[in-house]
């Protein structure tokens, strides 16, 4: 059987174009942060991840991410049988200890997904049909309205709708009177569209409950991380009033967590991003356990580049994702690293086929935009 060899680490930094709040300042307006993870093994097969880690977003940085993958995830990998990923985890547990939950889950995410491309290719299966499951549809995706100012929603909607996108997301927090006009503004322009708010963890309790209803009146269909995800009793408290379906999002890293926040009453779903809690492998588990008990699961992403993006769409496509999902990495990335670039049409994304991620990373693009972002001083 064929085992780990060796693991090559690529930061850099994806040209970015547009305005979004997380991808502002001396870090984040230099680009999206990436790291490209190349795991070769013994046969000379080759399978290709990508964690991406957002400063303002997470603890995890560029920085960060590159030193773990580097010196500790790596190293302790090499010799591993690819194509035992759960014992992959279980590995890199041990070799930087979790904490509250899945330890840098977006650096090991990069990790995970380069282990399932590897071991689709080992087995010459797909993603879907290494989980058992049809290859599904194309995803409907959602353009993210994110401003400064209410004059300027028009303006990015319009950018959406010239591409064929009907679904909208916006960023709320912390002033609910703009979050609403926001809201009514969307709404009147996308009168059929999916309408989802995200927060990201940015209201107290008190003003959360007060505007989930007027969010609700203003057109808003689900809110997701009205709360920091240790704000246990006001998110039970806005489950309990029922304005809006209540979502979370970053507190919730691995399945554990799911299960504990469903436990306490404090959620009607969550956003997924496999990019987040740790790969493919926490997500599916997350998915399945939203599917068992009836919860909402959304599909989401951390604007995710080509390969994380590849990885993110295969999942969805074959859970069969209902909602439109809020992946905007074609809306704010301009560079890529495929010898065939993914299809995205009308607002519509195709997963890729073919063995592991079905897709073509091409190594010379990959050095090349290393170099260029300067992130192979790291």
């Amino acid at each position: 059987m064929s085992k780990i060899e060796q693991i090559d680490v690529f930061p850099m930094r994806y040209p970015m174009k547009g305005y979004f709040k997380f991808f502002t300042g001396p870090h984040g307006g230099a680009g999206r942060a990436a790291v490209i993870v190349k795991i070769t093994a013994g046969d000379g097969t080759v399978g290709w991840g990508q964690s991406v880690p957002i400063a303002k977003w997470s603890y995890e940085t560029l920085e960060t991410a590159t030193i773990a993958l580097r010196d500790y995830y790596g190293p302790a990998l090499i010799g591993h049988d690819p194509t035992n990923i759960e014992e992959a985890h279980a590995v890199m547990d041990r070799a930087i200890a979790p904490g509250f939950s899945t330890g840098m889950p977006i650096t090991r995410a990069g990790i995970d997904i380069a282990l399932h491309d590897l071991c689709g290719k080992l087995q010459g299966k797909s993603l879907s049909q290494m989980w058992s499951r049809d290859a599904g549809e194309p995803v409907e995706l959602s353009w993210t309205v994110n401003v400064k100012g209410i004059d300027d929603v028009e303006e990015v909607m319009e950018e959406g709708r010239k591409l064929g996108y009907r679904n909208f997301n916006i960023k709320v927090a912390p002033d609910p009177v703009f979050d609403v006009e926001l809201a009514k503004r969307v709404r009147k322009l996308a009168p059929r569209g999916f309408l989802w708010a995200d927060a990201n963890g940015g209201y107290d309790p008190a003003v959360a409950l007060k505007a989930a209803p007027k969010l609700a009146d203003a057109g808003v269909d689900v809110l997701e991380a009205p709360l920091k995800p240790n704000r246990i009793s006001g998110y039970q408290a806005l489950k309990k009033q029922g304005a809006l379906p209540i979502l979370m999002d970053e507190g919730v890293v691995s399945p554990t967590d799911l299960e504990e926040f469903y436990k306490l009453g404090m959620i009607d779903g969550v956003a997924m991003k496999p990019s987040r809690c740790g790969g493919l492998l926490s997500n599916r588990r997350q998915i399945e356990f939203c599917i068992e008990h009836d919860l909402i699961w959304l599909g989401s992403g951390l604007t995710d580049p080509d390969i994380s993006m590849a990885a993110t769409l295969c999942l969805y496509s074959a859970y069969g994702l209902k909602k439109p999902a809020a992946l905007n990495g074609p809306q704010f990335v301009t560079a890529d690293v495929l010898k065939t670039p993914l299809k995205i049409k009308n607002g519509m994304a195709q997963p890729p086929t073919g063995p592991g991620l079905g897709i073509e990373v091409d190594e010379d693009k990959v050095i090349e935009l290393m170099k260029k972002s300067k992130g192979d001083r790291l």
